[in-house]
């Protein structure tokens, strides 16, 4: 078969409704996930413009998020790390 004929053969498959479900699906969600950026993006601005560091804000998020165990080896590393510099 051609490419022609493979074109013709996939628009004529009741599956491409499927496919384009599928298509009209992601393309909905990829809109909301848009507008969810937005919303975190103005939390942010609205934290900051009251004193808060969103930078600082995204780290806790991250601790946050983070196993307990695993957080407190990170801390002990970081830790080791900064007093084999002299940062502490």
């Amino acid at each position: 078969m051609n490419n022609i004929e493979n074109k013709e053969n996939i628009e004529n498959n009741p599956k491409d409704d499927r496919l384009k479900s599928f298509i009209e699906r992601v393309e909905r969600l990829e809109e909301e996930k848009s507008n969810i950026l937005a919303d975190i993006k103005e939390v942010y601005s609205e934290a900051k413009s009251i004193g808060y560091d969103p930078k600082i804000m995204r780290k806790v998020l991250i601790i946050r998020k983070m196993d307990i165990d695993e957080r407190l080896e990170q801390e002990a590393l970081l830790d080791t790390y900064r007093n084999a510099l002299g940062i502490f």
